[in-house]
């Protein structure tokens, strides 16, 4: 099989070096830093997320757009034509033009009086995280040996569970201190530093060699002919969806778990956090860091590496991986939402955050080597789009219907009932997941080119 990464002199120059070079390290640092404070500023509202409902006097299906929706109209639409400008234009600029943006309208979020406001700042914050991923992703695989770019894509994919667990403790602890609002404008301070690091020290991997730009400028595939190779690529759709629907549980619940504990624990999780000289928020910041930001953190770095080892013997592996976690995760999840104790509850997130973040890595990998190098930014920006619309777009805003659907006249089952059965609803939707992982290991094999 031929090795399209070697087609153009910038990649043979990048992938003949070594991936633990102070530069290497240095870019896969500032990623993972611009990652992180996306996450950051883009889950910091899910601590909040009750006390904002209450102080703009919203529903459940208003917060869950909030959350969902109102982040991932721009954030998903703009992703695809910012990265046919990153095929072609100096990504670490983008990267820091997009960082300025989200956490200028992060910090704008604090002064939301109404949930018009405030679903104008979110789509801002959107509209700014677009150009982050679809450049990284590119980035990384281009300065990435490919039986290495697992492992490297679950590196930068940390911040995930680093900035979901800043999200938590920051949010909770800031808003029980200073209110909401404060809690957002420190959450946004930190990117419009990092952006100007970026901007100032990283240099475009590709102006390394002149001749690489003519070369890409010459034959960069237009966005129909990306499509039309990914069209034959059954591998990439199916693990899209996939993704996307374990996205979707993750925003899903993940909007909703600060108001869950509120309502059904809410009595023992105060005790609790007075016990500890905190606010009932900065509790479950604190505690849901530990739990489920840790587990992410693991099963983030776990994925990319388990995923790359078995790789070597059989492709399929990065397949199995993610299906088989995403199967075991299920019961804990059920008995995260029926158990009796919050302190429990808080403990069992640990498991189904480490599992459901093994896909992290094999998923990013598979979609980057299933392209020829020039339409790796789009095809970073396509996964995403679909991942995004469904876990994004309609996750915490589903889960959010489907809870005022069950404590409505419908079915009347009470604030308590009711949102502890739209979680376990929502949990099952990993089923289908799994089925879909599965079911791409028929094609991985052949689908996979560099």
């Amino acid at each position: 099989m031929t090795d399209v990464t070697a087609t153009t002199p910038t990649a043979a120059l990048l992938n003949g070096a070594s991936l633990t070079s102070p530069r290497h390290r240095y870019i896969l640092l500032l990623l993972l830093g611009a990652y992180t404070l996306s996450f950051l500023d883009r889950q910091v509202v899910t601590i909040l997320a009750e006390a904002i409902k209450k102080d703009l006097d919203i529903s459940n299906l208003e917060l869950g757009m909030l959350t969902g929706l109102a982040f991932a109209v721009f954030y998903t639409f703009l992703g695809i034509p910012i990265a046919r400008l990153a095929e072609r234009r100096s990504r670490p600029h983008i990267i820091a033009i997009s960082m300025a943006l989200w956490s200028g309208f992060t910090v704008l979020s604090g002064r939301a009086t109404s949930f018009g406001v405030m679903g104008l700042a979110r789509l801002g914050v959107g509209f700014g995280e677009a150009g982050c991923n679809p450049c990284a992703h590119s980035m990384i695989a281009d300065i990435t040996p490919p039986e290495k770019r697992a492992s490297a894509l679950a590196f930068y994919s940390l911040g995930v569970p680093i900035g979901t667990m800043l999200g938590l403790v920051l949010g909770g602890v800031i808003a029980d201190a200073y209110g909401w609002r404060v809690a957002f404008m420190v959450a946004g301070a930190p990117g419009l530093l990092l952006a100007a690091i970026i901007a100032l020290t990283v240099k475009e991997p590709r102006s390394q060699l002149a001749a690489d730009i003519k070369v890409r400028a010459q034959s960069m595939p237009s966005f129909q002919q990306t499509l039309k190779e990914l069209q034959a690529k059954r591998t990439f759709w199916l693990i899209a969806v996939a993704a996307g629907l374990l996205a979707f549980v993750g925003y899903g619940q993940g909007a909703f778990g600060t108001p869950f504990f509120l309502r059904v624990h809410g009595k023992e999780v105060t005790a609790l956090a007075h016990g500890f000289g905190l606010g009932p928020q900065g509790f479950l910041g604190i505690a849901g860091a530990l739990s489920t930001g840790v587990g992410g953190l693991v099963g983030t770095w776990l994925g990319g590496f388990l995923a790359d080892r078995a790789a070597v013997r059989d492709k399929r592996a990065y397949m199995s991986v993610p299906a088989i976690a995403g199967l075991v995760s299920l019961p804990f999840i059920y008995l995260i939402y029926t158990v009796q104790s919050s302190a429990l509850a808080l403990a069992l997130g640990f498991i189904p955050a480490l599992l459901n973040a093994l896909w992290y890595g094999p998923v990013y990998a598979t979609a980057q080597s299933v392209v020829s190098p020039h339409s790796r930014a789009t095809t970073a920006a396509i996964l995403l789009f679909v991942l995004n619309m469904i876990g994004l777009g309609l996750g915490p805003m589903s889960v959010g219907a489907l809870n005022d659907l069950l404590v409505g006249p419908t079915f009347d089952l009470g604030e308590i009932e009711g949102i502890r059965l739209a979680m376990i609803l929502a949990g099952s939707v990993i089923l289908i997941s799994v089925g879909l992982f599965w079911w791409a290991r028929d094609t991985v094999r052949e689908d996979i080119v560099s």
